[in-house]
Protein backbone atom coordinates (compact mmCIF):
# COMPACT_ATOMS: atom_id res chain seq x y z
CA UNK A 1 0.00 0.00 0.00
CA UNK A 2 2.91 2.49 0.51
CA UNK A 3 4.60 1.80 -3.01
CA UNK A 4 2.50 3.71 -5.13
CA UNK A 5 2.36 6.78 -3.44
CA UNK A 6 6.24 6.67 -2.94
CA UNK A 7 6.34 5.74 -6.34
CA UNK A 8 4.00 8.92 -7.06
CA UNK A 9 6.36 11.24 -4.61
CA UNK A 10 9.17 10.55 -6.39
CA UNK A 11 8.13 11.12 -9.79
CA UNK A 12 6.98 14.37 -8.41
CA UNK A 13 10.50 15.16 -7.43
CA UNK A 14 11.61 13.95 -10.74
CA UNK A 15 9.44 16.72 -12.17
CA UNK A 16 10.17 19.35 -9.56
CA UNK A 17 14.01 19.18 -10.54
CA UNK A 18 13.33 19.06 -14.37
CA UNK A 19 11.25 22.31 -13.92
CA UNK A 20 14.15 24.25 -12.13
CA UNK A 21 13.80 23.70 -8.68
CA UNK A 22 17.06 22.44 -6.94
CA UNK A 23 16.92 19.18 -5.18
CA UNK A 24 19.19 18.82 -2.08
CA UNK A 25 20.91 15.24 -3.12
CA UNK A 26 21.37 12.97 -0.22
CA UNK A 27 18.31 14.04 1.90
CA UNK A 28 16.85 11.40 3.31
CA UNK A 29 13.18 12.96 3.61
CA UNK A 30 11.47 14.59 1.08
CA UNK A 31 11.04 17.99 2.76
CA UNK A 32 14.73 17.96 3.48
CA UNK A 33 15.20 17.50 -0.06
CA UNK A 34 13.41 21.36 -0.82
CA UNK A 35 14.80 22.91 2.64
CA UNK A 36 16.87 26.17 1.86
CA UNK A 37 20.62 25.94 2.10
CA UNK A 38 22.05 26.40 5.69
CA UNK A 39 24.17 29.51 6.43
CA UNK A 40 26.89 27.21 6.81
CA UNK A 41 26.31 25.70 3.07
CA UNK A 42 25.99 29.23 1.69
CA UNK A 43 29.24 29.95 3.02
CA UNK A 44 31.16 27.24 2.05
CA UNK A 45 30.30 28.10 -1.68
CA UNK A 46 30.59 31.84 -1.03
CA UNK A 47 34.20 31.10 -0.08
CA UNK A 48 34.94 28.46 -2.72
CA UNK A 49 37.51 30.84 -4.37
CA UNK A 50 38.42 27.72 -7.15
CA UNK A 51 34.93 28.14 -8.55
CA UNK A 52 33.60 31.28 -9.35
CA UNK A 53 29.89 29.82 -10.24
CA UNK A 54 30.15 27.98 -6.67
CA UNK A 55 31.35 31.87 -5.16
CA UNK A 56 28.31 33.60 -7.47
CA UNK A 57 25.69 30.87 -5.86
CA UNK A 58 27.06 31.00 -2.29
CA UNK A 59 27.45 34.89 -2.64
CA UNK A 60 23.78 35.34 -4.02
CA UNK A 61 22.44 32.88 -1.60
CA UNK A 62 23.41 35.11 0.95
CA UNK A 63 22.11 38.03 -0.44
CA UNK A 64 18.77 37.11 -0.69
CA UNK A 65 19.00 35.87 3.08
CA UNK A 66 17.60 37.84 5.84
CA UNK A 67 20.52 36.90 8.21
CA UNK A 68 23.12 37.55 5.28
CA UNK A 69 23.88 41.29 6.74
CA UNK A 70 26.48 39.58 9.61
CA UNK A 71 29.79 41.79 9.49
CA UNK A 72 31.86 39.38 8.70
CA UNK A 73 29.17 38.98 5.11
CA UNK A 74 29.34 42.38 4.61
CA UNK A 75 33.48 42.33 4.05
CA UNK A 76 33.13 39.68 2.20
CA UNK A 77 30.97 41.10 -0.10
CA UNK A 78 33.34 44.24 -0.19
CA UNK A 79 35.62 42.14 -1.47
CA UNK A 80 34.09 40.22 -3.98
CA UNK A 81 32.29 43.76 -5.65
CA UNK A 82 35.29 43.92 -7.75
CA UNK A 83 35.91 39.92 -8.29
CA UNK A 84 37.98 39.18 -11.20
CA UNK A 85 34.21 37.17 -12.34
CA UNK A 86 31.42 39.22 -13.76
CA UNK A 87 28.66 36.53 -11.62
CA UNK A 88 30.42 37.39 -8.55
CA UNK A 89 30.61 41.08 -8.49
CA UNK A 90 27.04 41.08 -9.47
CA UNK A 91 26.08 38.70 -6.64
CA UNK A 92 27.91 41.07 -3.98
CA UNK A 93 26.78 43.81 -5.72
CA UNK A 94 23.51 42.75 -5.33
CA UNK A 95 24.39 41.71 -1.43
CA UNK A 96 25.26 44.90 -0.79
CA UNK A 97 22.32 46.57 -1.62
CA UNK A 98 19.90 44.14 0.25
CA UNK A 99 22.16 44.23 3.21
CA UNK A 100 24.32 46.97 2.73
CA UNK A 101 24.50 50.68 4.55
CA UNK A 102 24.89 54.74 2.82
CA UNK A 103 28.84 54.12 3.53
CA UNK A 104 28.62 51.45 0.47
CA UNK A 105 27.41 53.58 -1.82
CA UNK A 106 30.08 54.76 -3.17
CA UNK A 107 31.31 51.65 -3.54
CA UNK A 108 28.20 49.81 -5.36
CA UNK A 109 27.99 53.09 -7.56
CA UNK A 110 31.15 52.23 -9.28
CA UNK A 111 30.04 49.35 -10.69
CA UNK A 112 27.34 51.44 -12.16
CA UNK A 113 30.36 51.44 -14.86
CA UNK A 114 31.23 48.31 -15.10
CA UNK A 115 32.02 46.33 -18.64
CA UNK A 116 29.26 43.52 -17.74
CA UNK A 117 25.50 44.33 -18.34
CA UNK A 118 24.62 41.62 -15.21
CA UNK A 119 27.16 43.58 -13.08
CA UNK A 120 25.25 47.36 -13.88
CA UNK A 121 22.02 46.54 -13.51
CA UNK A 122 22.21 44.88 -9.88
CA UNK A 123 23.88 48.16 -8.79
CA UNK A 124 21.60 50.38 -10.75
CA UNK A 125 18.53 48.20 -8.26
CA UNK A 126 21.10 48.52 -5.48
CA UNK A 127 20.83 51.99 -5.60
CA UNK A 128 17.63 51.58 -4.89
CA UNK A 129 18.55 50.19 -1.70
CA UNK A 130 20.83 52.51 -0.58
CA UNK A 131 20.31 56.26 0.21
CA UNK A 132 23.75 58.57 -0.20
CA UNK A 133 23.01 62.08 -1.70
CA UNK A 134 26.94 61.74 -2.60
CA UNK A 135 26.00 59.34 -5.63
CA UNK A 136 23.72 62.17 -7.29
CA UNK A 137 26.52 63.20 -9.70
CA UNK A 138 26.92 59.05 -10.85
CA UNK A 139 23.31 58.34 -11.40
CA UNK A 140 22.76 61.41 -12.85
CA UNK A 141 25.27 60.44 -15.43
CA UNK A 142 24.57 56.98 -15.86
CA UNK A 143 20.57 58.19 -17.46
CA UNK A 144 22.78 59.28 -20.66
CA UNK A 145 22.59 57.12 -23.66
CA UNK A 146 26.35 57.72 -24.63
CA UNK A 147 27.04 56.79 -20.48
CA UNK A 148 24.99 53.57 -20.34
CA UNK A 149 23.69 51.50 -23.94
CA UNK A 150 21.29 49.42 -22.16
CA UNK A 151 17.97 50.73 -21.97
CA UNK A 152 17.09 48.12 -18.62
CA UNK A 153 19.35 49.88 -16.99
CA UNK A 154 18.83 53.55 -17.58
CA UNK A 155 15.51 52.81 -16.56
CA UNK A 156 16.34 51.14 -13.28
CA UNK A 157 18.51 54.41 -12.99
CA UNK A 158 15.73 56.43 -13.50
CA UNK A 159 14.06 54.07 -10.50
CA UNK A 160 17.02 54.77 -8.10
CA UNK A 161 16.70 59.04 -8.83
CA UNK A 162 13.65 58.77 -7.58
CA UNK A 163 14.44 58.98 -3.75
CA UNK A 164 16.18 62.21 -3.72
CA UNK A 165 14.78 65.70 -3.96
CA UNK A 166 17.14 67.43 -5.75
CA UNK A 167 17.42 70.00 -8.74
CA UNK A 168 19.88 68.13 -10.87
CA UNK A 169 18.21 65.65 -10.28
CA UNK A 170 14.75 66.81 -11.67
CA UNK A 171 16.61 68.25 -14.27
CA UNK A 172 18.03 64.76 -15.70
CA UNK A 173 14.69 63.00 -15.22
CA UNK A 174 12.76 65.74 -17.11
CA UNK A 175 15.77 65.01 -19.95
CA UNK A 176 15.20 61.55 -19.78
CA UNK A 177 11.84 61.64 -20.75
CA UNK A 178 13.09 62.31 -24.36
CA UNK A 179 15.04 58.65 -24.36
CA UNK A 180 13.65 56.69 -27.40
CA UNK A 181 12.82 53.51 -25.20
CA UNK A 182 9.57 53.36 -23.15
CA UNK A 183 11.54 51.32 -19.96
CA UNK A 184 13.12 54.38 -19.64
CA UNK A 185 10.93 57.27 -19.77
CA UNK A 186 7.78 55.01 -18.08
CA UNK A 187 10.56 55.23 -14.78
CA UNK A 188 11.59 58.93 -15.45
CA UNK A 189 8.11 59.89 -15.28
CA UNK A 190 7.30 57.67 -12.50
CA UNK A 191 9.91 59.43 -10.56
CA UNK A 192 8.84 62.75 -11.23
CA UNK A 193 5.11 61.87 -10.22
CA UNK A 194 7.33 60.80 -6.59
CA UNK A 195 9.62 63.65 -6.12
CA UNK A 196 6.90 66.56 -7.21
CA UNK A 197 3.34 65.00 -6.67
CA UNK A 198 2.68 66.09 -10.28
CA UNK A 199 1.89 64.55 -13.64
CA UNK A 200 2.56 65.85 -17.00
CA UNK A 201 3.04 62.71 -18.66
CA UNK A 202 6.33 62.81 -20.84
CA UNK A 203 5.60 66.33 -21.78
CA UNK A 204 9.50 67.77 -21.17
CA UNK A 205 7.92 71.55 -21.92
CA UNK A 206 5.29 71.39 -19.16
CA UNK A 207 7.48 69.81 -16.29
CA UNK A 208 10.07 72.24 -17.55
CA UNK A 209 7.56 75.39 -16.74
CA UNK A 210 5.96 74.14 -13.52
CA UNK A 211 8.78 73.39 -12.31
CA UNK A 212 11.03 76.75 -12.83
CA UNK A 213 7.31 78.16 -11.50
CA UNK A 214 7.68 76.19 -8.77
CA UNK A 215 8.59 77.78 -5.44
CA UNK A 216 9.64 74.42 -3.59
CA UNK A 217 8.84 71.67 -6.41
CA UNK A 218 9.45 69.03 -4.21
CA UNK A 219 6.47 70.28 -1.57
CA UNK A 220 3.91 67.46 -2.30
CA UNK A 221 6.49 64.81 -2.76
CA UNK A 222 5.16 61.06 -2.12
CA UNK A 223 7.65 58.85 0.18
CA UNK A 224 9.95 56.59 -1.90
CA UNK A 225 9.66 52.67 -1.80
CA UNK A 226 11.83 50.54 -4.10
CA UNK A 227 10.55 48.54 -6.27
CA UNK A 228 11.14 44.90 -5.69
CA UNK A 229 10.56 41.23 -7.53
CA UNK A 230 6.71 39.68 -6.78
CA UNK A 231 5.47 37.03 -8.47
CA UNK A 232 2.51 34.71 -7.98
CA UNK A 233 2.91 30.95 -7.14
CA UNK A 234 3.39 28.58 -9.30
CA UNK A 235 1.94 25.23 -9.16
CA UNK A 236 4.59 23.56 -7.60
CA UNK A 237 4.83 26.07 -5.18
CA UNK A 238 1.65 25.37 -3.88
CA UNK A 239 2.95 21.79 -2.43
CA UNK A 240 3.25 22.34 1.15
CA UNK A 241 7.56 21.58 1.72
CA UNK A 242 8.18 23.60 -1.37
CA UNK A 243 9.76 27.42 -0.69
CA UNK A 244 7.30 29.94 -1.69
CA UNK A 245 8.88 32.34 -4.15
CA UNK A 246 11.40 34.93 -2.99
CA UNK A 247 9.68 37.95 -2.92
CA UNK A 248 10.41 41.00 -1.02
CA UNK A 249 8.69 43.71 0.84
CA UNK A 250 8.81 47.13 -0.58
CA UNK A 251 10.59 49.35 1.65
CA UNK A 252 12.74 53.23 2.43
CA UNK A 253 16.28 53.07 1.23
CA UNK A 254 18.37 52.35 3.76
CA UNK A 255 19.64 55.63 5.06
CA UNK A 256 16.59 57.94 4.14
CA UNK A 257 14.86 59.55 6.37
CA UNK A 258 11.19 58.43 6.60
CA UNK A 259 10.46 62.63 7.26
CA UNK A 260 10.22 63.62 4.05
CA UNK A 261 10.75 67.26 5.03
CA UNK A 262 14.79 65.65 6.04
CA UNK A 263 18.03 64.71 4.53
CA UNK A 264 19.18 61.52 5.34
CA UNK A 265 18.91 59.64 8.58
CA UNK A 266 18.78 56.64 9.53
CA UNK A 267 18.15 52.98 8.41
CA UNK A 268 14.08 53.15 6.44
Amino acid sequence: MTRAPRAVCLAGVLLLAGCGLEVRRGAGRLAEAFAPPTPQEAAALALDTSNADNRSKGTMLLANAPWGGGDVYLRMYEDYADDPEPNVRAAATRALGNHGSPEHAALIARNLADPQKMVRIEAARAMQRIHNPEVIPLLVARLSRDAEPEEDVRGEVAEALGQYADARVLQALVGALGDRQLRVTHSANRSLRTLTGQDFGLDRKAWLAWIDGSENPFKARAAYVYPVFSRPKTWFEHIPFVPPPPNEQPASPAGMNPDLTQGAGARG
